[in-house]
């Protein structure tokens, strides 16, 4: 009997051991699952085949004004309006006042030295009535020209030698010239606009006080404007050959024409481009803004081959590769485009390109692949 109980509870331990081996080995493999679903991460992929394809000849570019200037004093002082107040997007005229610093001070210690130059002169009369008479008359006439709230009169023409060493031991000289260098400086208390314009910035407000160079404003001329292109070293003789250009928007709707500026002899190492300034002409009824976005191609076509991939998969001018498990950023060129597709120069047969642009994250560890 007690042989048999030993027997009984020998078998019960096994199978409560075979049992609980069963259970924990189950419950390991999920965590294992989770553990690698968290580190792994599935890409959409497409495997390049090149094809080779007549494209028209595409860029793209980013509108600029020709001109651009910051406003700013070389004077310190409490900034004013002009003729009109400055907002961005406000408007307005070559030589419109469009700011200035409150110039009362500079302008009675100007006033206060043209008086003391005049006293100067009355002050030298009577020697010049008796050493030269034959002077005495262009002195006058100095005289009642000079007014402190005109501009100084032209300095009288000294004839000789002995007059001029007379006239500047009286300091009559070095005070006339110090007040024109005090007049060049009060024209520095006003900006004018020195071409018609927009206004596409405002750093500053009347009322403030400014310091030398002190951005106030940053205005654009209107009118002028042109257009930056990135063209690869491939197609940079058929842009050049060809001069002119027409720019569309991303439907394919004409919105202007123009032609070559100037051409950068500095090559983009990262996207072996070459940057090409073209003017901009509008059609009628079109309007070019300042920043916009525009495609730029030209009557030639090419043969060139390609792969098409979406435009959600290039930022930057460059795309993902995923090479075994990782993740690779590999540089393209575009060398044309559709409304959601660009056709792009660069990638070799049998790579996986990424159709999808994704922030590498540190927690993911690698990447597979999705083909579409």
């Amino acid at each position: 009997m007690k042989k048999n109980q030993i027997i009984l509870i020998g078998i019960f331990v096994g199978i409560s051991a075979l049992i609980f081996f069963r259970v924990s080995s189950n419950k390991k493999a999920p965590v294992k699952e989770m553990k690698e679903a968290k580190t792994t991460m599935f890409v959409p992929v497409s495997e390049v085949k090149n094809v080779q394809r007549e494209l028209q000849l595409i860029s793209y570019g980013q509108v600029s004004p020709n001109t651009e200037l910051d406003i700013s004093f070389e004077v310190q002082g409490k900034l004013e309006m002009g003729e009109i107040r400055l907002k961005p997007g406000v408007k307005f005229k070559m030589n419109q006042l469009l700011y200035k610093v409150n110039e009362e001070e500079a302008f009675f210690t100007l006033s206060s030295r043209k008086t003391q130059l005049a006293n100067l002169v009355i002050s030298a009369m009577p020697d010049i009535e008796l050493d030269f008479p034959s002077e005495k008359g262009k002195w006058l006439n100095f005289l009642d020209q000079l007014s402190p709230e005109k501009r100084l009169p032209e300095l009288p023409h000294i004839k000789t030698n002995k007059e001029k060493m007379f006239m500047t031991s009286r300091g009559v000289l070095i005070d006339y010239y110090a007040i024109r260098s005090l007049e060049s400086r009060m024209e520095k208390y006003y900006y004018v606009a020195p071409f018609s314009g927009t206004v596409t910035e405002v750093f500053s407000e009347p009322g403030s006080i400014v310091n030398p160079g002190t951005r106030i404003a940053k205005i654009a001329r209107t009118g002028e404007m042109e257009v930056k292109v990135p063209i690869s070293l491939k197609t940079l003789k058929q842009f050049k050959t060809e001069g002119k250009a027409i720019f569309t928007d991303a439907d394919g709707r004409k919105l202007a024409e123009g032609s070559i500026l100037r051409v950068s002899d500095v090559i983009n190492q990262r996207t072996q481009s070459v940057d090409v300034y073209y003017s901009v002409k509008p059609n009628k009824d079109e309007m070019i803004y300042n920043g916009q976005f525009v495609n730029v191609a030209i009557a030639q076509s090419a043969k060139q081959e390609s792969f098409a991939i979406p435009r959600a998969a290039v930022r930057e001018g460059s795309v993902h590769l995923l090479k075994g498990d990782q993740l690779i950023r590999k540089d393209i060129v575009v060398i044309g485009n559709k409304p959601d597709t660009l056709f792009v120069y660069g990638l070799n047969n049998g790579d996986q390109v990424v159709l999808e642009q994704f922030e590498k994250s540190s927690e993911i560890k690698k990447y597979k692949g999705i083909k579409r």
